[in-house]
């Protein structure tokens, strides 16, 4: 167990295996934000929303950054929103996952990349996944999911429809094949 816990740590795509079949989890990847002894939690990172940001996160009429996504962030606490970012502006608010990807942000500060044109890619996550003390790593010696560095490069280039099987095309081997199998098996 102890090899795993170094293997699950801050700054890794979690990647969901074929195994898990439905809801929130089914092909979905998440980058995994803290992971101690006492427990883990992590943003699904491949979910879309369509849905109007709250008139209060706005300061003009529309959104000016082009970078803005949205992402339904995991099951627990839905209106809870989580930003994921690449600026590095203020490091005392955020948590440095990996090169270029950051959590965190206070309102003002929300308000300022949103509302700026040349503004740092924003994923606005909405809700967040946590696990129990073991629980991720006991899922994870049971094949519910692959690991993977993260990189910025996934998280705000790749589109989001595309992350899960792009992730396991770059694993390799067997991870590659996984990764053109239909989403619905009865179309096989």
């Amino acid at each position: 167990m102890e090899d795993v816990y170094h293997q699950l740590e801050r700054g890794t795509f979690l990647i969901a295996s074929p195994e898990v079949e439905s809801g929130i989890f089914f092909r979905s990847v998440i980058l995994l934000c803290e992971h101690t002894p006492k427990g883990s939690f992590g943003v699904v990172v491949n979910k879309t929303l369509d849905l109007e940001l709250p008139p209060e996160l706005l300061t003009g009429e529309e959104i000016r950054n082009p970078n803005v996504q949205l992402r339904a962030g995991g099951p627990n606490h839905t209106n809870q929103l989580m930003i994921l970012h690449g600026s590095d502006a203020v490091p005392d608010q955020t948590l440095k996952l990996c090169d270029g990807v950051y959590l965190g942000g206070d309102l003002p500060f929300l308000q300022e990349a949103i509302n700026d044109k040349e503004g740092p890619p924003l994923l606005l996550c909405f809700g967040y996944s946590t696990w129990q003390a073991g629980q991720l790593e006991r899922e994870y010696l049971d094949g519910g999911w692959f690991l993977s560095p993260a990189k910025k490069e996934h998280l705000y280039e790749t589109p989001p429809e595309k992350l899960w099987a792009t992730l396991l095309r770059e694993l390799g081997g067997k991870y590659a094949t996984l990764s053109v199998i239909p989403e619905d098996l009865s179309l096989n």
